[in-house]
């Protein structure tokens, strides 16, 4: 019985271009109590498997949180399989904007202590005493409210290349932080401000928003399925899009473009880019936003010193990376002091005062 995926990448690749099927990228997410969380793990990568499922999914006693691919003909079968698991009957499936057949290579089920790393004992609160879920069309009405305070729980390099208009977008690497420095900062206004808040597809703000509840603010609001389903809903009812730039995800594509706009720039030489890569060193793999012409220039490399690294021959790469483990840059996500335009960024905020993040839409 295979309960693991056990092909390479380069293997999965292939037979998706040998079958020419189309795939669809679905992401869901649901919170429920999951008694044995390891038989219900081997049962939807039993399931799943079949269906030619592809993708990385987190199970846990809280609930379970998918990112997945699958082909657009099995899609009436996976539906069919999900409604015959009581908790996620009818469950919201976010369907993404652009597809990538190459999205997932992988099947990859995995039980987690939580499905997303939020750091909070939900012991201390009640974690079904959620937000108000908002569609799109109420969702723009609240947030030209002048009473309300539109956050986005997202963190830096996500909102970075894309968010909503006058949202305070927390510099922050991890949702962790992103928490206690919010309630901080507007800790003044938990009575006479609509706190709303956004993600990519609605999970953090789950559990985010029945944390703030719990801290005290009175009128909390979540954009029901993030900014997937909001993309969607704007297009089929012809509302007013009022996201900017690209929304993050966290597959092959990297992103999907929301609208025009090229918010941000490339991380080298500070060109408006807004194409987040990888870098090419196997032993760096950082992940910052690089124009084409950085990318031909640098050899999709984020430093001269990786550029010098893919040079060498693959035996000897693999040898200086033997015993070293994975680099922390790869966790900076675009902070390394080696990318020389942000680097400039960063002492430009260090040199002055910075408003708190409540103060850019409250006081202005």
């Amino acid at each position: 019985m295979q309960l693991y995926n056990n092909l390479s990448a380069k293997e999965r690749a292939e037979l998706i271009r040998k079958a020419g099927k189309d795939r669809l990228t679905i992401s869901f997410y649901k919170y429920a109590k999951i008694g044995n969380t390891e038989i219900f793990r081997n049962h939807m990568f039993l399931a799943w498997d079949q269906l030619d499922v592809l993708g990385r999914i987190y199970i846990a006693t809280e609930g379970i949180n998918a990112q997945l691919s699958i082909p657009a003909e099995n899609f009436n079968a996976f539906k069919n399989h999900l409604d015959t698991i009581s908790f996620l009957e009818n469950v919201r499936l976010n369907i993404a904007i652009e597809h990538d057949n190459f999205a997932f290579l992988k099947l990859k089920v995995k039980v987690r202590h939580k499905i997303v790393a939020d750091g909070l004992n939900d012991a201390t609160f009640d974690v079904t005493n959620k937000g108000v879920h908002v569609g799109a069309e109420q969702f723009n009405e609240l947030i030209e409210d002048p009473d309300t305070v539109l956050v986005d729980m997202r963190n830096h390099y996500e909102s970075e290349i894309g968010h909503f208009k006058n949202a305070i977008t927390p510099d922050v690497d991890t949702f962790r932080e992103s928490l206690d420095l919010i309630e901080e900062d507007l800790k003044e206004h938990k009575e006479d401000k609509n706190l709303v808040m956004y993600c990519t597809g609605g999970i953090r703000c789950e559990k985010a928003s029945a944390y703030y509840k719990h801290k005290g603010f009175k009128n909390v609001y979540q954009l029901e399925g993030g900014i997937i389903n909001y993309a969607r809903q704007v297009e089929a009812e012809g509302l007013e899009n009022k996201f900017i730039g690209k929304n993050f995800v966290f597959d092959q594509r990297r992103s999907e473009r929301i609208s025009d706009d090229v918010i941000a720039n490339c991380h080298q030489c500070g060109k408006p880019a807004d194409t987040h890569t990888n870098c090419a060193n196997e032993a760096c793999h950082l992940l910052f936003i690089q124009c084409d012409e950085c990318k031909e220039k640098m050899d999709n490399c984020c430093s001269s010193k990786c550029q010098e690294t893919i040079k060498l021959p693959y035996e000897e790469q693999k040898a200086l990376r033997k015993g070293q483990g994975n680099s922390n840059d790869i966790f900076k996500k675009g902070r390394a002091d080696y990318l020389s335009f942000k680097k400039d960024l960063r002492n430009i905020s260090d040199n002055f005062s910075m408003p708190n993040i409540a103060s850019t839409k409250i006081l202005k």
